[in-house]
């Protein structure tokens, strides 16, 4: 499913909504921006965080990213968390609903991470049947995003942008373009991050993230970069980002930062270089695109 058919016109550029922040975003907020929560912070009935969350929707519109639905999980979707997703995403009514291809929970133990898959027919079988599980219990798209990885699995049969490409084919839904995972994984396997653009179908791109990475050193003293959103976004990923929305054209574009928070200025300045990278790359994409690869 093409961008287009989301539910949009959606605000071009967001960042992650933290209660921390709320005092300063009513000061100094974002002229046509959005803001991106974890739907697991708001699955209670009531409480700060939402009242938080219901001040900040009277202004702003807000996307809803899980992170615990387990989706490439071999496991059964749990019923029990994906009816507190929905009931988040009626309660909220999100411009965006998004979810991450990963497992993160198998036989009742629930894993503190987002942990990749192999990419074969089977996997692919049960991928695309846990998205269309989740698109009818929301009755609207979700955008799967790929993910940062680590390791890979010699059994893997495709590449993963030729496994993402075929769920999006085989279940209509959107996708969340993460070019902090990419760059992330494409430096730990050795690869190319903007090979990997290149392949990625962005035709069905209906979000891109933008993150902060760490960089540590494995075993071999080889680099080994973590996805942390502790920081912000590093000078390669902003550079792939040109590239990319050169080709694109406008897309909804959030900046993730979920530890080691700053101050709502030093966030809001991370989304208005998306705005300004944005706005170059749509008034000169092939120049933009040139200097960026």
């Amino acid at each position: 499913m093409h961008r287009d058919c989301l539910h949009c016109p959606a605000p071009l550029v967001g960042t992650s909504f933290k209660p921390c922040h709320f005092a300063d975003i009513v000061d100094n907020g974002l002229q046509d921006g959005f803001f991106e929560v974890h739907a697991e912070n708001y699955m209670g009935k009531g409480g700060p965080p939402h009242r938080a969350l219901s001040a900040l929707r009277e202004t702003y519109p807000v996307s809803v990213h899980g992170v615990c639905l387990s989706i490439g999980g071999p496991s059964p979707l749990d019923a029990h968390h994906l009816a507190r997703f929905r009931d988040v995403v009626a309660r909220y009514e999100p411009v965006l609903v998004s979810e991450h291809l990963a497992w993160s929970s198998h036989g009742g133990a629930f894993y503190n991470d987002l942990l990749p898959l192999p990419y074969t027919k089977a996997t692919l079988d049960r991928v695309c049947a846990h998205v269309d599980q989740i698109q009818e219990a929301i009755a609207r798209p979700l955008l799967l995003e790929n993910p940062s990885t680590y390791v890979g699995f010699a059994s893997s049969t495709m590449s993963e942008t030729e496994f993402i490409a075929a769920v999006a084919g085989r279940t209509g839904c959107g996708l969340l373009l993460d070019i902090n995972n990419a760059f992330v994984s494409a430096t730990n396997h050795g690869c190319s991050a903007a090979d990997y653009l290149a392949d990625f179908p962005l035709e069905q791109v209906g979000e891109i993230h933008l993150a902060g990475h760490s960089e540590q050193r494995d075993d071999e003293d080889e680099p080994l970069l973590i996805d942390s959103h502790d920081r912000p976004v590093a000078g390669p990923v902003w550079a792939l980002y040109a590239s990319v929305i050169a080709r694109t054209g406008p897309v909804p574009t959030l900046v993730e930062w979920d530890s080691q928070l700053p101050d709502w200025p030093v966030l809001r300045a991370q989304a208005l270089e998306a705005r300004r990278i944005m706005d170059a790359a749509v008034a000169s994409p092939v120049e933009v695109a040139d200097h960026a690869l």
